[in-house]
Parts: structure tokens; C-alpha cells; sequence
């Protein structure tokens, strides 16, 4: 005589992406690649054009993860896109490298420059935060101004012999008959492309990691989230450092494309600050989509009013006032609201059946 037992078992897994965030990403890799070829069938101004788009998202992914992900709201970015560039031009003045080598040292210059900065904004919270942060911009400006050897307040230009050696401009020229202003500008939109795919997908693989539920928690709840074993101040440093570090690399590429720099240029806090956080505002803060959307809004923009002098930047502050006001999550916080579509799921969800086994 034998007996069957039968258990049932119920297996749970944690998943964060949907079907249909599977095929908008799909989509953006296709999109992707139609922009790594563009320098070939489109012109040179649309170029530069998506040259620009593509450095403000850098900038607005990056201020976005350190505001909207930290809770770290900083005015003072500037000072890592003016350091950044900066570095860069040491690096080609001073030391005689390649421009395209002189952006890591933006960078890492960047990221130096984080680490002092830290150990004394970290000490205030709030507004007192972001105004410890301007006014270490500020300091750095009026320091790097004092700096002759890299034209002082006035600034400088980029050697003539370091642009036309550039490494890169030689291989375009003979291959496909660009010529060298051209083949500047291809260079540089093939790394802005990097870039900005680089830092979506680190900043989307940081979010759905263990440290991405200890950063959300931080920002919730600093408290709190000490209480279960969450190391508050690491994870805040480690972001600070690398936002800084993103930054740099993106101040030092567009200084690159610009080949010219100046002090007020450099550390401008509408043109690397003001501008970044009103599209990431418009976007939708603490959301990866969010700035993608803000930076084509402020494009547009940009585009159609800049022309009209103050008017241009009223019809900027009051946008940002009606979207603050009806849409807190910004645009693209309304859009998923009302869609529930994601094409950058980091929310956990749980999904698991049931098994039975048989014993005898």
C-alpha cells in the first residue's frame, strides 16, 4: 500500500521590464544606429544641432540622478562642466596631448574637484545645499580667471596644430572627403552619441540595482533608510563623484567642439545649470524618460523663440510655472499617469505561480 502526497509550491521572481518597454528600447537601439550614421546623409548644422541635444542630456541625466534619485539639489554644476573644459585645455595647452585624450582629463579633473566640494556641502541640507554649491562655483571661476597660462579672464583658443591633428580628422578626410571643420564636428557628435548612451545605461543599470533601492530610500527617508543598513552617506558620495565625473566629460567635449573658452562662458550658471534643470523639470525629475522629453521641448523652444530676447526666457519660466504647477512629474510623469507606459521601468514588480509536487 503506498500514499501520494502532494505540496504546492509557489515560486516569486522580481521583474522591472515590460513587454512594451522591451520594444521602445528596441526601438531606441534602431535609433541609435540611424544617428551613428547620420554625418553621412544629413548636414552639418543638424549635426551640431544633435550635437547640442545630445551634451544637454548628458547634462540633465546627470543632474537628474543626483536631484531627482539623491535628493541632492545642486546650482553649482556648472563648476564641473567649467573644470571639465578647463582640464581639457590644460591638458592640449600645457601638456601637449590630443584633445580627444585631454576629455578624460576633464573627467577626472571634474571628479578631483567633487571630492573637496563634498566634504563641505555635505555638511549643509536643503537650500543651504544648493547655495554652497553655487557659491563653490563661483569660487572656482574667480580662481581659474587668475589662471594666465590658459588666458585669464579673457580665455583662449585652442591650438590651430592640436584641431587639425586631432586624432580621428586625417582617416575622415581621405576616406570620405569631409573637410576639417566637418570632420571636427563628426568626431565630436560621435562622442556626444557614446556619451549620452553611456550614461542612460548606467544610470538605468545603477536603478535597478541593490544600490538604486538604497538611493530611492535615501531620498524618501534618509533616517529611515540608515535604520535597515543603508550607508546614506557613501551612496550620496559615490553619486555626487560620479554625476561630477559625467559632467566634466561633457563640459570638456563641448569645449572640444567650441575650440574657444572663457571663464564666464564656462562657468555660466543659465547656459549649465539654470537651462539643465528647467529640462529636467519640464521633463519629469526622477525619471529617466524625463529629461530625454525636457531636452527636446527646450530644443524646440530654443529654436523658435530665441530670437525674441527676454520674451525668450519669460516664455521659458513661465512654462516651467504651469508645468510645476498642473504636472509635478513634469511631461512625461502626465504621459505614464495616463498610459502606464515605461520605457525605462525601475519599479520592482513580483510574478510567480504555483507548482505541485507529488511524493509517494
Amino acid at each position: 500500500m503506498s500514499a501520494t502526497a502532494q505540496t504546492t509550491q509557489t515560486s516569486w521572481t522580481v521583474e522591472t521590464r515590460t513587454r512594451t518597454s522591451t520594444l521602445f528600447l528596441g526601438l531606441a537601439a534602431l535609433l541609435v544606429i540611424v544617428l551613428a550614421f547620420a554625418p553621412f546623409y544629413a548636414s552639418r548644422s543638424l549635426i551640431q544641432d544633435l550635437f547640442f541635444i545630445l551634451t544637454m542630456l548628458v547634462l540633465a541625466q546627470g543632474w537628474n540622478l543626483l536631484a531627482g534619485y539623491a535628493g541632492l539639489v545642486s546650482v553649482g554644476q556648472q563648476a564641473f562642466v567649467g573644470i571639465g573644459a578647463y582640464a581639457m585645455f590644460g591638458g592640449v595647452v600645457l601638456l601637449d596631448l590630443d584633445p580627444l585624450v585631454s576629455i578624460l582629463l576633464g573627467g577626472i579633473g571634474a571628479a578631483l574637484l567633487a571630492i573637496p566640494t563634498a566634504f563641505f556641502t555635505f555638511r549643509l541640507q536643503g537650500a543651504y545645499f544648493a547655495i554652497g554649491t553655487w557659491v563653490v562655483a563661483e569660487i572656482v571661476r574667480l580662481t581659474v580667471a587668475q589662471w594666465k597660462a590658459l588666458g585669464g579672464g579673457t580665455g583662449t583658443s585652442l591650438p590651430r596644430s592640436a584641431t587639425r591633428d586631432m586624432f580621428g580628422l586625417d582617416f575622415l578626410k581621405e576616406t570620405f572627403g569631409f573637410k576639417t571643420s566637418a570632420a571636427t564636428d563628426v568626431i565630436t557628435f560621435w562622442l556626444a552619441l557614446f556619451l549620452a548612451v553611456a550614461t542612460v545605461g548606467v544610470v538605468y543599470w545603477l536603478l535597478r540595482s541593490r544600490q538604486g533601492l538604497g538611493l530611492a530610500a535615501v531620498r524618501d527617508n534618509q533616517n529611515a533608510a540608515r535604520s535597515v543598513g543603508v550607508d546614506a552617506q557613501r551612496l550620496k558620495t559615490v553619486v555626487y563623484l560620479s554625476t561630477a565625473f559625467i559632467t566634466g566629460l561633457a563640459g570638456a567635449l563641448i569645449y572640444v567642439q567650441k575650440a574657444r573658452i572663457s571663464p564666464d562662458a564656462a562657468f555660466s550658471v543659465l547656459d549649465w545649470t539654470a537651462y539643465v534643470i528647467f529640462i529636467v523639470v519640464i521633463g519629469g525629475i526622477g525619471t529617466i524618460e524625463g529629461p530625454i522629453i525636457g531636452v527636446l521641448v527646450f530644443f524646440a523652444l530654443q529654436n523658435s523663440l530665441s530670437s525674441y530676447g527676454s520674451w525668450y526666457l519669460l516664455v521659458l519660466g513661465l512654462l516651467g510655472i504651469v508645468i510645476m504647477l498642473f504636472a509635478p512629474r513634469g511631461l512625461w510623469g502626465l504621459f505614464t499617469d495616463r498610459t502606464g507606459i515605461e520605457i525605462f521601468p525601475i519599479r520592482r514588480r513580483l510574478s510567480g505561480g504555483s507548482s505541485e509536487n507529488s511524493g509517494g
